[in-house]
């Protein structure tokens, strides 16, 4: 039986998926993101798998809404990387087009992520959505 896949599409160096437990579960479980790029995927599986309590904790409390609400019937279809730029040594911006399809409507999300590292950890600060 093959593992689940992680949804955020990450691939190794030989373009093979990898699987969930050895990708994003390790984050949502308490393990640090090692850059802004693997918090942001982290965070995209944490949508897909309805891990509402994981994105709020990894949100900066200086933006963190009080809570996290989104359409539970959207159906995820896929996370694109457009660009991971490091601003500074502790700041960095993401680039994406998160693609999901609600009430038969496909939706592309392109945003442009900011993100802050404080402590040893990245967190996710705010985004710009086109």
């Amino acid at each position: 039986m093959n593992p689940e896949p992680c949804p955020c599409g990450r691939s190794d160096a030989k373009g093979r998926f990898l699987a969930l437990t050895d990708c994003c579960a390790p984050l949502h479980q308490g393990e640090s993101a090692p850059d802004a790029e693997r918090l942001m995927r982290s965070r995209y599986s944490a949508f897909v798998l309805g891990l509402t309590e994981y994105l709020l904790r990894t949100w900066h409390a200086s933006t963190r809404p009080e809570s996290v609400e989104w359409e539970p019937a959207a159906q995820w279809l896929g996370l694109e990387i457009k660009d991971h730029q490091i601003t500074s040594a502790d700041s960095a911006e993401v680039t994406f087009v998160a693609r999901f399809r609600v009430a038969g409507h496909a939706v592309r999300q392109h945003e442009r992520s900011r993100f802050v590292r404080e402590g040893g950890r990245w967190w996710y600060v705010d985004g710009d959505v086109r």
